[in-house]
Protein backbone atom coordinates (compact mmCIF):
# COMPACT_ATOMS: atom_id res chain seq x y z
CA UNK A 1 0.00 0.00 0.00
CA UNK A 2 1.25 3.54 -1.34
CA UNK A 3 -0.26 6.38 1.10
CA UNK A 4 0.37 9.96 0.69
CA UNK A 5 0.16 12.65 2.89
CA UNK A 6 0.03 16.12 1.30
CA UNK A 7 0.04 18.06 4.42
CA UNK A 8 1.74 18.42 7.95
CA UNK A 9 -0.09 16.39 10.25
CA UNK A 10 -0.01 14.38 13.44
CA UNK A 11 3.13 12.40 13.91
CA UNK A 12 1.03 9.95 16.03
CA UNK A 13 -1.24 9.38 12.63
CA UNK A 14 1.95 9.13 10.51
CA UNK A 15 3.09 6.74 13.00
CA UNK A 16 -0.17 4.05 12.25
CA UNK A 17 0.56 3.67 8.75
CA UNK A 18 4.15 2.83 8.95
CA UNK A 19 3.17 0.40 11.59
CA UNK A 20 1.66 -1.32 8.84
CA UNK A 21 3.79 -3.81 7.17
CA UNK A 22 4.65 -3.38 3.94
CA UNK A 23 3.27 0.19 3.36
CA UNK A 24 4.99 2.65 1.96
CA UNK A 25 4.45 6.40 3.18
CA UNK A 26 5.28 9.64 1.75
CA UNK A 27 4.54 12.43 3.74
CA UNK A 28 4.68 15.90 2.91
CA UNK A 29 8.54 16.56 3.20
CA UNK A 30 8.77 13.80 0.16
CA UNK A 31 6.32 15.35 -2.36
CA UNK A 32 8.95 17.85 -3.70
CA UNK A 33 6.33 19.87 -5.62
CA UNK A 34 4.36 17.31 -7.84
CA UNK A 35 1.31 15.75 -5.82
CA UNK A 36 0.50 13.77 -9.39
CA UNK A 37 3.44 11.72 -9.89
CA UNK A 38 3.43 10.47 -6.20
CA UNK A 39 -0.51 10.16 -7.04
CA UNK A 40 0.13 7.81 -9.86
CA UNK A 41 0.48 4.75 -7.79
CA UNK A 42 -1.24 5.79 -3.87
CA UNK A 43 -3.98 3.84 -2.37
CA UNK A 44 -4.99 6.77 -0.20
CA UNK A 45 -3.78 10.13 0.17
CA UNK A 46 -4.53 12.30 3.31
CA UNK A 47 -5.54 16.19 3.53
CA UNK A 48 -5.83 19.13 5.56
CA UNK A 49 -7.68 22.28 3.88
CA UNK A 50 -4.59 23.63 1.97
CA UNK A 51 -4.31 21.13 -0.88
CA UNK A 52 -7.17 21.09 -3.68
CA UNK A 53 -7.85 17.58 -4.75
CA UNK A 54 -10.06 18.31 -7.87
CA UNK A 55 -10.82 16.44 -11.00
CA UNK A 56 -7.46 17.03 -13.02
CA UNK A 57 -5.43 16.02 -9.74
CA UNK A 58 -8.04 12.72 -9.58
CA UNK A 59 -6.79 11.83 -13.38
CA UNK A 60 -3.14 11.05 -12.44
CA UNK A 61 -4.56 9.03 -9.24
CA UNK A 62 -5.28 5.68 -11.24
CA UNK A 63 -5.08 3.74 -8.04
CA UNK A 64 -6.25 5.90 -5.27
CA UNK A 65 -8.76 4.09 -3.53
CA UNK A 66 -9.65 6.47 -0.84
CA UNK A 67 -9.37 10.25 0.25
CA UNK A 68 -8.93 11.29 3.99
CA UNK A 69 -9.42 14.73 5.12
CA UNK A 70 -7.99 15.71 8.56
CA UNK A 71 -11.11 17.93 9.63
CA UNK A 72 -14.71 18.65 8.95
CA UNK A 73 -14.85 20.73 5.43
CA UNK A 74 -14.08 18.72 2.46
CA UNK A 75 -15.01 21.89 0.31
CA UNK A 76 -11.30 21.77 -0.77
CA UNK A 77 -12.16 18.24 -2.39
CA UNK A 78 -13.71 17.70 -5.62
CA UNK A 79 -16.72 14.65 -4.32
CA UNK A 80 -18.35 14.12 -7.48
CA UNK A 81 -15.18 13.43 -9.15
CA UNK A 82 -14.09 11.18 -6.55
CA UNK A 83 -17.26 9.32 -6.61
CA UNK A 84 -16.95 8.68 -10.46
CA UNK A 85 -13.52 6.94 -9.51
CA UNK A 86 -15.35 5.02 -6.78
CA UNK A 87 -12.87 6.85 -4.48
CA UNK A 88 -14.16 7.14 -0.73
CA UNK A 89 -14.07 10.16 0.77
CA UNK A 90 -13.92 10.51 4.73
CA UNK A 91 -13.65 12.73 7.02
CA UNK A 92 -13.26 13.62 10.80
CA UNK A 93 -16.48 15.11 12.00
CA UNK A 94 -16.67 15.60 16.04
CA UNK A 95 -13.05 15.00 16.28
CA UNK A 96 -12.81 19.04 17.96
CA UNK A 97 -15.77 18.94 19.65
CA UNK A 98 -14.42 18.69 22.60
CA UNK A 99 -11.98 21.64 22.44
CA UNK A 100 -15.45 23.70 21.32
CA UNK A 101 -17.53 22.82 24.22
CA UNK A 102 -14.45 23.85 26.42
CA UNK A 103 -14.18 27.23 24.49
CA UNK A 104 -17.75 27.70 24.96
CA UNK A 105 -17.30 27.30 28.67
CA UNK A 106 -14.52 29.37 29.55
CA UNK A 107 -16.37 32.32 27.62
CA UNK A 108 -19.54 31.99 30.35
CA UNK A 109 -16.64 32.21 32.73
CA UNK A 110 -14.97 35.06 31.45
CA UNK A 111 -18.33 36.86 31.00
CA UNK A 112 -19.19 35.83 34.65
CA UNK A 113 -16.15 36.66 36.40
CA UNK A 114 -15.53 39.40 33.89
CA UNK A 115 -12.01 38.23 33.62
CA UNK A 116 -11.12 40.30 30.72
CA UNK A 117 -11.38 43.54 32.42
CA UNK A 118 -10.18 42.66 35.58
CA UNK A 119 -6.98 41.59 33.40
CA UNK A 120 -6.41 44.85 31.88
CA UNK A 121 -7.40 46.80 35.09
CA UNK A 122 -5.15 45.28 37.16
CA UNK A 123 -2.29 45.19 34.46
CA UNK A 124 -2.95 49.21 34.29
CA UNK A 125 -2.08 49.28 38.01
CA UNK A 126 -5.71 49.49 39.41
CA UNK A 127 -7.48 47.38 42.07
CA UNK A 128 -11.46 47.28 41.00
CA UNK A 129 -12.89 44.35 43.52
CA UNK A 130 -16.08 46.05 43.59
CA UNK A 131 -16.47 46.83 40.23
CA UNK A 132 -15.75 43.33 39.08
CA UNK A 133 -17.69 41.13 41.35
CA UNK A 134 -19.26 38.59 39.23
CA UNK A 135 -21.79 35.97 39.49
CA UNK A 136 -22.02 31.91 39.27
CA UNK A 137 -22.74 29.78 36.89
CA UNK A 138 -24.69 27.37 39.34
CA UNK A 139 -28.61 27.81 39.36
CA UNK A 140 -28.52 29.48 35.97
CA UNK A 141 -30.58 28.85 32.75
CA UNK A 142 -28.28 27.61 29.98
CA UNK A 143 -29.68 27.96 26.08
CA UNK A 144 -28.67 25.64 23.44
CA UNK A 145 -29.31 26.05 20.10
CA UNK A 146 -28.38 23.16 18.68
CA UNK A 147 -28.06 19.46 20.13
CA UNK A 148 -25.09 18.65 17.75
CA UNK A 149 -21.68 16.73 18.83
CA UNK A 150 -20.77 20.56 20.39
CA UNK A 151 -24.29 20.88 21.58
CA UNK A 152 -23.69 17.90 23.50
CA UNK A 153 -20.42 18.61 25.45
CA UNK A 154 -21.30 22.23 26.06
CA UNK A 155 -24.44 20.64 28.15
CA UNK A 156 -22.47 18.20 30.01
CA UNK A 157 -20.08 20.43 31.24
CA UNK A 158 -22.71 23.03 31.95
CA UNK A 159 -24.49 20.56 34.37
CA UNK A 160 -21.33 19.82 35.98
CA UNK A 161 -21.47 23.53 36.89
CA UNK A 162 -24.78 22.52 37.89
CA UNK A 163 -27.06 25.25 35.51
CA UNK A 164 -30.44 24.18 34.63
CA UNK A 165 -29.77 23.08 30.34
CA UNK A 166 -32.87 23.86 28.19
CA UNK A 167 -31.98 23.53 24.73
CA UNK A 168 -34.09 23.92 20.86
CA UNK A 169 -32.85 21.57 18.14
CA UNK A 170 -36.22 20.27 16.40
CA UNK A 171 -34.05 17.02 15.52
CA UNK A 172 -33.67 15.78 18.65
CA UNK A 173 -36.25 13.98 20.30
CA UNK A 174 -36.59 14.15 24.12
CA UNK A 175 -35.90 10.34 24.44
CA UNK A 176 -31.95 11.05 23.37
CA UNK A 177 -31.34 14.21 26.05
CA UNK A 178 -33.79 12.83 28.57
CA UNK A 179 -30.44 11.00 30.22
CA UNK A 180 -28.65 13.97 30.58
CA UNK A 181 -31.21 16.22 32.22
CA UNK A 182 -31.66 18.74 29.25
CA UNK A 183 -35.46 19.98 28.66
CA UNK A 184 -36.18 20.82 24.85
CA UNK A 185 -38.28 23.62 24.32
CA UNK A 186 -39.15 25.90 21.05
CA UNK A 187 -36.81 28.47 20.49
CA UNK A 188 -38.76 31.50 21.90
CA UNK A 189 -38.92 29.38 25.22
CA UNK A 190 -35.08 28.91 25.05
CA UNK A 191 -34.69 32.44 24.65
CA UNK A 192 -37.24 33.39 27.04
CA UNK A 193 -35.60 31.03 29.70
CA UNK A 194 -31.81 31.90 29.11
CA UNK A 195 -29.42 33.28 31.52
CA UNK A 196 -26.51 32.74 28.73
CA UNK A 197 -27.95 31.92 25.64
CA UNK A 198 -25.27 29.42 23.68
CA UNK A 199 -25.28 28.53 19.64
CA UNK A 200 -24.18 25.54 17.95
CA UNK A 201 -26.01 25.42 14.67
CA UNK A 202 -24.70 25.32 11.30
CA UNK A 203 -24.99 28.56 9.29
CA UNK A 204 -28.41 27.65 6.77
CA UNK A 205 -30.99 30.06 4.91
CA UNK A 206 -33.46 29.69 8.61
CA UNK A 207 -30.58 30.40 11.10
CA UNK A 208 -28.80 33.07 9.01
CA UNK A 209 -29.48 36.45 11.12
CA UNK A 210 -31.53 33.80 13.95
CA UNK A 211 -29.97 36.64 16.87
CA UNK A 212 -31.28 39.77 15.38
CA UNK A 213 -33.65 42.46 17.04
CA UNK A 214 -36.66 40.40 17.17
CA UNK A 215 -34.86 37.59 19.23
CA UNK A 216 -33.07 39.43 21.18
CA UNK A 217 -36.28 41.18 22.72
CA UNK A 218 -37.63 38.09 23.44
CA UNK A 219 -34.64 37.42 25.74
CA UNK A 220 -34.66 38.28 29.52
CA UNK A 221 -32.68 41.80 29.85
CA UNK A 222 -29.05 41.07 30.59
CA UNK A 223 -28.57 37.96 28.87
CA UNK A 224 -25.30 36.61 27.99
CA UNK A 225 -24.68 35.28 24.36
CA UNK A 226 -21.75 33.17 23.19
CA UNK A 227 -21.38 32.58 19.97
CA UNK A 228 -18.40 29.47 18.95
CA UNK A 229 -20.18 28.62 15.66
CA UNK A 230 -20.42 30.95 13.00
CA UNK A 231 -20.84 34.28 12.78
CA UNK A 232 -23.45 34.81 10.28
CA UNK A 233 -25.79 33.76 12.87
CA UNK A 234 -26.03 36.93 14.39
CA UNK A 235 -26.85 40.31 12.65
CA UNK A 236 -24.07 42.78 14.43
CA UNK A 237 -25.85 45.82 14.33
CA UNK A 238 -28.74 44.44 16.62
CA UNK A 239 -26.04 42.65 18.75
CA UNK A 240 -24.17 45.87 19.53
CA UNK A 241 -27.28 48.06 19.75
CA UNK A 242 -28.53 45.59 22.66
CA UNK A 243 -25.26 45.48 24.58
CA UNK A 244 -24.93 49.35 24.54
CA UNK A 245 -28.49 49.20 25.78
CA UNK A 246 -27.97 46.72 28.55
CA UNK A 247 -30.42 44.46 26.92
CA UNK A 248 -27.65 41.80 26.58
CA UNK A 249 -25.55 41.74 29.28
CA UNK A 250 -22.80 40.74 27.42
CA UNK A 251 -21.45 38.56 24.53
CA UNK A 252 -18.27 36.20 23.89
CA UNK A 253 -17.64 35.62 20.03
CA UNK A 254 -14.78 33.41 18.95
CA UNK A 255 -16.15 33.37 14.76
CA UNK A 256 -17.32 36.49 13.09
CA UNK A 257 -19.44 37.41 9.87
CA UNK A 258 -15.94 38.97 8.11
CA UNK A 259 -13.18 37.69 9.90
CA UNK A 260 -10.96 39.22 11.04
CA UNK A 261 -14.10 41.35 12.39
CA UNK A 262 -11.90 44.89 11.31
CA UNK A 263 -14.88 46.81 11.21
CA UNK A 264 -17.56 45.23 13.16
CA UNK A 265 -19.59 47.62 15.58
CA UNK A 266 -19.25 44.98 18.45
CA UNK A 267 -15.46 45.55 19.18
CA UNK A 268 -16.56 49.03 20.36
CA UNK A 269 -18.34 47.45 23.57
CA UNK A 270 -17.04 46.90 26.55
CA UNK A 271 -19.13 44.12 27.65
CA UNK A 272 -17.43 41.85 24.71
CA UNK A 273 -15.10 39.14 24.99
CA UNK A 274 -13.57 38.41 21.26
CA UNK A 275 -11.43 35.56 20.30
CA UNK A 276 -10.04 34.76 17.15
CA UNK A 277 -11.89 31.66 15.85
CA UNK A 278 -9.90 29.29 18.37
CA UNK A 279 -12.24 27.26 20.14
CA UNK A 280 -11.03 23.97 17.73
CA UNK A 281 -7.61 25.07 17.90
CA UNK A 282 -6.11 22.73 20.69
CA UNK A 283 -2.71 20.25 20.48
CA UNK A 284 -5.17 17.94 21.55
CA UNK A 285 -7.70 18.57 18.49
CA UNK A 286 -5.23 18.99 16.36
CA UNK A 287 -3.34 15.21 17.14
CA UNK A 288 -7.01 13.80 17.61
CA UNK A 289 -7.72 14.37 13.42
CA UNK A 290 -4.84 13.75 12.76
CA UNK A 291 -4.76 9.84 14.20
CA UNK A 292 -8.56 9.38 13.71
CA UNK A 293 -8.20 10.17 9.73
CA UNK A 294 -5.50 7.74 10.04
CA UNK A 295 -7.28 5.11 11.56
CA UNK A 296 -10.18 5.38 9.48
CA UNK A 297 -8.64 5.26 6.13
CA UNK A 298 -6.62 2.03 7.86
CA UNK A 299 -9.17 0.54 8.29
CA UNK A 300 -11.07 0.64 5.32
CA UNK A 301 -7.99 -0.52 3.63
CA UNK A 302 -7.07 -3.30 5.60
CA UNK A 303 -10.91 -4.33 6.30
CA UNK A 304 -13.33 -2.08 3.88
CA UNK A 305 -14.69 -0.49 6.70
CA UNK A 306 -16.02 3.00 6.26
CA UNK A 307 -16.29 5.07 8.11
CA UNK A 308 -17.36 9.16 7.88
CA UNK A 309 -17.84 9.14 4.36
CA UNK A 310 -18.97 12.11 2.95
CA UNK A 311 -19.98 10.75 -0.61
CA UNK A 312 -22.00 7.51 -2.44
CA UNK A 313 -21.90 4.02 -1.44
CA UNK A 314 -20.95 1.79 -4.16
CA UNK A 315 -23.18 1.30 -7.35
CA UNK A 316 -22.60 0.42 -10.74
CA UNK A 317 -22.04 4.01 -12.96
CA UNK A 318 -25.53 2.27 -15.22
CA UNK A 319 -27.31 2.27 -11.41
CA UNK A 320 -25.94 5.69 -10.87
CA UNK A 321 -26.91 7.34 -13.85
CA UNK A 322 -30.19 5.91 -13.70
CA UNK A 323 -30.80 7.02 -9.97
CA UNK A 324 -29.04 10.18 -10.30
CA UNK A 325 -31.98 12.68 -10.88
CA UNK A 326 -33.99 10.89 -8.24
CA UNK A 327 -31.39 11.55 -5.81
CA UNK A 328 -31.02 15.32 -6.42
CA UNK A 329 -34.86 15.38 -6.54
CA UNK A 330 -35.01 13.88 -2.84
CA UNK A 331 -32.33 15.94 -1.66
CA UNK A 332 -34.99 18.79 -2.62
CA UNK A 333 -37.91 17.34 -1.34
CA UNK A 334 -36.25 16.87 1.91
CA UNK A 335 -35.59 20.59 1.98
CA UNK A 336 -38.74 22.05 1.06
CA UNK A 337 -40.80 20.12 3.11
CA UNK A 338 -38.39 20.73 6.27
CA UNK A 339 -38.54 24.34 6.10
CA UNK A 340 -42.53 24.32 5.43
CA UNK A 341 -43.49 22.51 8.91
CA UNK A 342 -43.37 24.34 12.26
CA UNK A 343 -39.57 24.48 13.39
CA UNK A 344 -41.24 24.30 17.13
CA UNK A 345 -42.09 20.80 16.65
CA UNK A 346 -39.72 18.56 17.38
CA UNK A 347 -39.38 15.47 14.74
CA UNK A 348 -39.65 12.15 16.13
CA UNK A 349 -40.22 10.16 12.28
CA UNK A 350 -38.97 10.22 8.59
CA UNK A 351 -41.39 8.29 6.44
CA UNK A 352 -40.03 7.74 2.70
CA UNK A 353 -42.73 5.98 0.51
CA UNK A 354 -41.59 4.90 -2.78
CA UNK A 355 -43.57 3.71 -5.75
CA UNK A 356 -43.05 2.59 -9.31
CA UNK A 357 -39.64 1.62 -11.06
CA UNK A 358 -37.38 3.00 -8.15
CA UNK A 359 -39.14 1.04 -5.38
CA UNK A 360 -36.80 -1.83 -7.07
CA UNK A 361 -33.65 -0.23 -6.66
CA UNK A 362 -31.13 0.38 -4.05
CA UNK A 363 -33.12 3.11 -2.20
CA UNK A 364 -30.56 4.09 0.45
CA UNK A 365 -28.91 6.54 -1.90
CA UNK A 366 -32.55 8.32 -2.36
CA UNK A 367 -33.29 7.51 1.29
CA UNK A 368 -30.47 9.13 2.58
CA UNK A 369 -30.57 12.02 0.15
CA UNK A 370 -34.14 12.92 1.42
CA UNK A 371 -32.96 12.64 4.92
CA UNK A 372 -29.90 14.58 4.01
CA UNK A 373 -32.05 17.76 2.42
CA UNK A 374 -34.44 17.23 5.79
CA UNK A 375 -31.71 17.53 8.43
CA UNK A 376 -29.22 19.89 6.88
CA UNK A 377 -32.00 22.71 7.44
CA UNK A 378 -30.64 22.98 10.95
CA UNK A 379 -27.65 20.80 11.82
CA UNK A 380 -24.68 21.99 12.64
CA UNK A 381 -22.58 18.66 11.14
CA UNK A 382 -23.94 18.16 7.65
CA UNK A 383 -25.65 15.24 6.76
CA UNK A 384 -24.41 13.49 3.62
CA UNK A 385 -25.28 10.29 1.32
CA UNK A 386 -23.70 7.56 3.13
CA UNK A 387 -24.47 8.96 6.92
CA UNK A 388 -27.69 10.70 7.25
CA UNK A 389 -29.40 7.77 8.26
CA UNK A 390 -27.29 7.09 10.81
CA UNK A 391 -27.29 10.85 11.84
CA UNK A 392 -30.89 11.03 11.95
CA UNK A 393 -30.87 7.54 14.57
CA UNK A 394 -28.13 9.68 17.22
CA UNK A 395 -30.91 12.11 17.39
CA UNK A 396 -33.30 9.75 17.93
CA UNK A 397 -35.36 9.65 14.71
CA UNK A 398 -37.10 6.73 13.20
CA UNK A 399 -36.68 6.32 9.87
CA UNK A 400 -39.01 4.32 8.02
CA UNK A 401 -39.53 3.51 4.54
CA UNK A 402 -41.78 1.55 2.22
CA UNK A 403 -42.34 0.38 -1.26
CA UNK A 404 -44.98 0.15 -3.83
CA UNK A 405 -43.80 -1.35 -7.03
CA UNK A 406 -45.57 -1.99 -10.15
CA UNK A 407 -46.97 1.35 -10.66
CA UNK A 408 -46.31 3.60 -14.09
CA UNK A 409 -44.91 6.26 -12.43
CA UNK A 410 -41.82 6.95 -9.81
CA UNK A 411 -42.93 8.79 -6.91
CA UNK A 412 -40.94 9.58 -3.74
CA UNK A 413 -43.32 10.82 -0.87
CA UNK A 414 -41.49 11.58 2.46
CA UNK A 415 -43.74 12.09 5.87
CA UNK A 416 -42.21 14.23 8.55
CA UNK A 417 -43.99 12.90 12.03
CA UNK A 418 -43.66 15.78 14.48
CA UNK A 419 -44.89 16.68 17.88
CA UNK A 420 -47.02 18.64 16.38
CA UNK A 421 -48.41 16.39 13.86
CA UNK A 422 -47.89 14.90 10.26
CA UNK A 423 -47.00 16.77 7.12
CA UNK A 424 -46.68 14.62 3.60
CA UNK A 425 -44.95 15.45 0.57
CA UNK A 426 -44.81 13.93 -2.93
CA UNK A 427 -42.43 14.75 -5.51
CA UNK A 428 -41.13 13.06 -9.26
CA UNK A 429 -38.61 13.70 -12.10
CA UNK A 430 -40.11 14.97 -15.21
CA UNK A 431 -38.72 14.56 -18.56
CA UNK A 432 -34.95 13.11 -17.08
CA UNK A 433 -33.87 15.95 -15.13
CA UNK A 434 -36.87 18.04 -14.34
CA UNK A 435 -37.73 17.88 -10.40
CA UNK A 436 -41.43 18.75 -9.65
CA UNK A 437 -43.20 18.70 -6.46
CA UNK A 438 -46.46 16.90 -6.26
CA UNK A 439 -48.57 16.93 -3.33
CA UNK A 440 -48.17 18.94 -0.26
CA UNK A 441 -50.66 18.16 3.08
CA UNK A 442 -52.88 16.59 0.65
CA UNK A 443 -52.88 18.99 -1.54
CA UNK A 444 -52.38 18.00 -5.42
CA UNK A 445 -50.04 20.73 -7.39
CA UNK A 446 -47.18 21.04 -9.89
CA UNK A 447 -44.47 22.74 -8.69
CA UNK A 448 -40.78 22.99 -10.30
CA UNK A 449 -38.55 22.47 -7.29
CA UNK A 450 -36.39 25.21 -7.56
CA UNK A 451 -33.50 27.42 -5.72
CA UNK A 452 -36.03 30.09 -4.72
CA UNK A 453 -39.74 29.20 -3.32
CA UNK A 454 -42.67 31.00 -1.95
CA UNK A 455 -45.12 28.96 -0.02
CA UNK A 456 -48.08 29.91 0.70
CA UNK A 457 -51.18 28.48 2.39
CA UNK A 458 -54.69 30.37 2.31
CA UNK A 459 -58.33 30.72 1.50
CA UNK A 460 -59.36 30.43 -1.87
CA UNK A 461 -61.32 33.41 -2.57
CA UNK A 462 -60.46 36.01 -5.12
CA UNK A 463 -57.95 38.57 -5.42
CA UNK A 464 -55.53 36.23 -3.75
CA UNK A 465 -53.28 35.76 -6.98
CA UNK A 466 -53.07 39.67 -7.91
CA UNK A 467 -52.37 40.76 -4.31
CA UNK A 468 -49.39 38.20 -4.32
CA UNK A 469 -47.69 39.07 -7.55
CA UNK A 470 -47.89 42.96 -7.13
CA UNK A 471 -46.30 42.74 -3.39
CA UNK A 472 -43.80 40.64 -5.12
CA UNK A 473 -43.54 43.48 -7.83
CA UNK A 474 -43.35 45.87 -5.54
CA UNK A 475 -40.16 44.45 -3.80
CA UNK A 476 -38.47 44.08 -7.52
CA UNK A 477 -39.15 39.95 -7.66
CA UNK A 478 -39.92 38.52 -10.42
CA UNK A 479 -41.80 35.48 -10.69
CA UNK A 480 -40.56 32.79 -12.74
CA UNK A 481 -43.87 30.10 -11.99
CA UNK A 482 -46.75 30.41 -9.90
CA UNK A 483 -48.45 26.89 -9.11
CA UNK A 484 -51.75 26.38 -8.02
CA UNK A 485 -53.38 23.67 -6.18
CA UNK A 486 -56.62 23.22 -3.76
CA UNK A 487 -58.29 20.75 -1.46
CA UNK A 488 -61.54 19.61 -2.18
CA UNK A 489 -63.89 22.21 -0.72
CA UNK A 490 -65.23 21.88 3.06
CA UNK A 491 -68.29 23.72 3.65
CA UNK A 492 -67.91 27.71 2.66
CA UNK A 493 -64.17 27.77 2.64
CA UNK A 494 -61.89 25.98 0.02
CA UNK A 495 -57.76 25.66 1.27
CA UNK A 496 -55.33 26.15 -1.29
CA UNK A 497 -52.17 26.45 -1.41
CA UNK A 498 -49.30 28.69 -3.76
CA UNK A 499 -45.78 27.85 -4.90
CA UNK A 500 -44.61 30.40 -6.15
CA UNK A 501 -40.83 29.99 -8.02
CA UNK A 502 -39.20 33.09 -8.44
CA UNK A 503 -35.24 34.35 -9.88
CA UNK A 504 -33.62 35.63 -6.56
CA UNK A 505 -34.27 35.88 -3.13
CA UNK A 506 -37.30 37.05 -1.31
CA UNK A 507 -36.83 40.21 1.25
CA UNK A 508 -37.91 39.85 4.64
CA UNK A 509 -40.05 42.77 3.89
CA UNK A 510 -41.93 40.91 1.20
CA UNK A 511 -42.59 37.86 3.17
CA UNK A 512 -44.05 40.17 6.40
CA UNK A 513 -46.52 42.07 3.70
CA UNK A 514 -47.06 38.22 2.43
CA UNK A 515 -48.31 37.64 5.74
CA UNK A 516 -50.87 40.79 6.35
CA UNK A 517 -52.87 39.65 3.29
CA UNK A 518 -56.10 38.69 4.73
CA UNK A 519 -56.38 35.54 3.13
CA UNK A 520 -53.30 34.12 3.89
CA UNK A 521 -52.81 32.12 6.44
CA UNK A 522 -49.25 31.02 6.27
CA UNK A 523 -46.10 32.38 4.27
CA UNK A 524 -42.86 30.51 3.93
CA UNK A 525 -39.83 31.16 2.09
CA UNK A 526 -38.10 28.16 0.79
CA UNK A 527 -34.34 28.00 -0.61
CA UNK A 528 -33.03 24.99 -2.20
Amino acid sequence: MKIVIAEKTSPAGIKIFREQQGWNVITAEQINGDLAAQLSDADALVVRSAVNVDAKLLESASQLRVIGRAGVGVDNIDLDAATKKGIVVMNTPGANAVAVAEHTLALMLALARHLSRADSTTRAGKWEKKSLQGTELRGKTLGIVGLGRVGIEVAKRARAFEMNVVAHDPYVSQTAVRELGITLAGVDEVYAAADYLSLHVGLTPQTEGMINEAAINKMKKGVRIINCARGELINDAALATALKSGQVGGAALDVFTKEPPKDSPLLACENLIATPHIAGSTNEAQEAVGVQIAQQVKEYLKRGVIQNAVNVPSVTDEEYAEMHPYIEMAEKLGAFIAQVVDTDANLEEIGLGFSGKMAEWKTALIRNAAVKGILNQRLPEKANLVNAASVAAERGIRVVETKKPGTAVNVLSIILKTTAGETEARGTVLNGDSHRLAMISGINIEAPLNHNLVYLRNRDVPGVIGEVGTIMGKHGVNIANFSLGRAEKKGDVTEAVAVVSVDSDVPTAAIDELKKVKAVTEVRRVRL
